[in-house]
């Protein structure tokens, strides 16, 4: 039996990607689908956003673009992080696309010059003399969810460098920045949070015009009630100062619901509940309002709980949350809605 379900709106993201086409006019949309898909499913992602129009899928490793590539033969995958030996043989062969910021480039394969603008990663700091195998141009901005003003000095020190390249496909843009950045959107604009319809600012995603499109649900296993003093969890964290009916929920760390999101809400019949004592491997325990019936379900995200507002609670960002959540067969279900 699965201990949660997680719920893939593919709706949701195909609205995400128009929105995101809306607000690039005319740049091309390349949608970001490493770790697998944030954790929504990479190849059903990438289906969903094709059928919208994006022009190319970016993942970081070469062994995310062939799974890729295995289900969507001739179209553009762009695998952003390092890769070497073996692994750009295996990109030749699959008409992948590489990321290079260290000479030379390999022959045989298609490749986008990577430079660094400011984010201090990986990237060149000067273009090399440019070889047929070039065909794009890139940079990473470091922080257009938080100081665009450095985003849009990185976007000039870019067209500065790659000024005369322009036969080739420049982009630098990210969600946040293709959002609020409008110079940076250049020729493409490699997205991926917002895609899910999460917000790259670590707020409402709505406030941008996004929905999420990830569920999280479980139920309650247990049912008890604490006296006064009588404590839940590991190391005591929560003893009772009434006395309260609690609710063990068989989701934990392993799963992806964080150690240090205790203190954070769930949704339960309709009330916002907070998640109270230490969150163990496999369970947590919610503070009820009243008496509850076992197998009553829980909202772990969603029914108004954003991934921002755990995110909040646990001093990261909406990224972490999604891409840790573990699917399979002794964790969560994963169902998808093509709707």
């Amino acid at each position: 039996m699965h201990r949660s379900e997680i719920t893939i709106d593919l709706g949701a993201v195909r609205r995400n990607a128009r929105r995101l086409l809306e607000v690039l006019d005319g740049a091309a949309l390349w949608a970001v689908v490493k770790a697998d898909g944030y954790g929504h499913g990479a190849i059903d992602v990438a289906g969903a956003v094709l059928g919208e129009g994006a022009s190319c899928l970016c993942v970081a490793t070469v062994t995310e673009g062939l799974e890729l590539r295995a289900e969507f033969a001739g179209v553009r995958i762009l695998v952003m992080g390092p890769s070497a030996g073996r692994e750009i043989t295996l990109a030749r062969e699959a008409d992948l696309e590489l990321a290079v910021w260290e000479p030379p480039a390999p022959e045989g394969v298609r490749v986008h010059l990577k430079l660094d603008t400011g984010m201090g990663r990986w990237g060149l700091s000067e273009l090399p003399e440019l070889t047929n195998e070039v065909v794009g141009l890139m940079t990473h901005l470091a922080t257009a969810d938080s100081d665009p003003g450095f985003a849009r000095t990185q976007v000039e020190r870019f067209e500065e460098a790659t000024r005369g390249h322009s036969h080739r496909v420049r982009h630098a843009a990210n969600s946040a920045a293709a959002l609020r950045v409008p110079e940076s959107r250049l020729d493409a604009a490699r997205c991926g949070i917002a895609l899910y319809g999460l917000s790259p600012f670590g707020g409402d995603p709505s406030e941008d015009g996004l929905e999420p499109a990830l569920r999280w649900e479980s139920r309650l296993a247990q049912v008890k009630r604490l006296r006064v003093g009588e404590s839940a969890g590991y190391g005591r964290r929560f003893v009772a100062d009434e006395d309260t009916w609690l609710g063990v929920v068989p989701v934990g760390y392993a799963d992806g619901f964080r150690r240090d999101m205790t203190g954070t809400d769930v949704v339960v019949e309709g009330t916002h509940c907070s998640v109270v004592g230490t969150v163990s491997m496999d369970a947590i325990a919610v503070r009820l309002d009243r008496q509850l019936p076992t197998d009553t379900p829980v909202t772990l995200i969603g029914d108004g709980v954003l991934a921002e507002d755990h995110a909040r609670v646990a001093e990261t960002i909406n990224y972490e949350i999604v891409s840790r959540i573990e699917s399979g067969p002794s964790r969560a279900r994963r169902t998808v809605l093509d709707a």
